[in-house]
């Protein structure tokens, strides 16, 4: 694994347990939010170990991963939305206003768990754990 690669990784995992520490105590804005970076974080993990690129948009990120998984049978389809439903927790924890303004309980555990489940799936998609998508034959990064 990359020294890149595995920075990203330890960020995103940094961020789970900051997700878990503000739930914890009610914080669900900050909860929601933190889960949702713990997701970018690994999916930039996963990104820069098989492209070299740091992308830095959410959006980038975002299509970036989704074109890098398109063909890997081992991640769950329903991961892969993983990260722009959870960028609409962190949308209201940094910009919405009035009343019902707030990350639920309910979204922020569940973006939490899932968030859980989405790091873990892309650390057994990084070496030393396993070949890196490219050498199972993803599609090559274009320019």
């Amino acid at each position: 694994m990359k020294e890149q690669t595995a920075a990203f990784l330890d960020k995103a995992r940094q961020q789970l347990q900051r997700a878990e520490t503000m739930f914890s105590v009610e914080l669900t804005d900050d909860a929601g939010r933190a889960a949702y970076l713990a997701g970018l974080h690994a999916a930039q993990a996963l990104i820069f170990e098989n492209t070299d690129k740091i992308i830095k948009s959410h959006r980038g990120a975002q299509g970036e991963l989704r074109r890098l998984l398109r063909n890997e049978p081992s991640f769950d389809r329903d991961l892969l939305a993983f990260l722009s439903r959870t960028y609409h927790l962190k949308d209201i924890a940094d910009y919405e206003t009035g009343p019902g303004a707030m990350v639920s309980v309910e979204h922020a555990q569940e973006a939490i768990q899932t968030g859980r489940r989405f790091v873990e799936t892309i650390a057994r998609l990084l070496p030393p754990n396993g070949p890196t998508l490219r050498a199972r034959g993803a599609p090559q990064p274009s320019g």
